[in-house]
């Protein structure tokens, strides 16, 4: 039995969802606060006989964890997170948690991200401020300031212990569990007047491309070795 070619088919498979990841990371490299998608693979042994075989298991996608770099725009809207937290947005498909903290008031005093989401507190509410009293002070503990008085405070949330996620419009994700709000903020906080960019590092992305077509031409070869010794096999038999 040809084995080869169901190893290699696996292989290929494997492949292509690592291509489409790369894809992925590459057009949102410019994308604020998107965290990179990584895949991972790992080996299902099968028995035919007395042998054993290692078949490529489907993808397990991740989103990494490392930061992107933080760019000051000075506009009081913009907060970039620092450490492992989430900023909360309502969404028509539910609570969605981003890294992108570029906002905007509207003329009914919500907060919003650029397309109009709400941006949500530590409860899960939407943050209504007064639009007409000026930009607001954000403290790196996420409590608003107007004309000197507490008005709301910037949920965060930690996404760090759940592992299967739905990427959402822009940079956002939607968790299959709900995240934990973050209440120590000695360890992560938010900083006015600054954007976090994309974590992409397009150089990795370019040599994961070289990797993975290297890798896709050696296992081609071996599906063409593969056919060509079972076309041999049948000539022999059939002769």
């Amino acid at each position: 039995m040809q084995n080869g070619l169901y190893v290699a088919l696996s292989a290929q498979v494997s492949l292509q969802s690592r291509l489409e990841t790369i894809a992925t990371n590459v057009a949102n490299m410019n994308t604020a606060g998107y965290r990179a998608d990584g895949v991972t693979f790992s080996a299902q042994l099968a028995r035919a006989g007395s042998d054993r075989i290692a078949y490529v298991s489907p993808a397990a996608p991740h989103i990494s964890q490392e930061a992107g770099p933080l760019t000051k725009t000075d506009n009081p809207l913009d907060v970039a997170v620092q450490g492992d937290g989430w900023l909360a947005i309502s969404t028509t498909g539910g609570t969605a948690y981003t890294r992108d903290g570029r906002m905007r008031i509207s003329q009914t005093g919500a907060l919003e991200n650029l397309v109009g989401n709400p941006v949500l507190d530590a409860g899960g509410a939407p943050i209504v401020l007064d639009p007409g009293v000026g930009p607001p002070a954000i403290s790196s503990d996420g409590m608003i300031t107007q004309n000197g008085r507490q008005v709301a405070a910037i949920g965060l949330f930690d996404l760090g212990n759940i592992s299967k996620f739905t990427r959402a419009e822009g940079s956002a994700v939607i968790p299959d569990a709900p995240p934990t709000p973050i209440l120590d903020f000695s360890r992560n906080g938010i900083v006015q007047g600054s954007v976090e960019g994309s974590n992409v590092n397009p150089l990795m992305e370019i040599t994961k491309l070289i990797e993975v077509t290297r890798t896709f031409d050696g296992v081609n070869s071996e599906v063409q070795q593969t056919e060509s010794s079972l076309q041999d096999a049948i000539k022999t038999l059939g002769g």
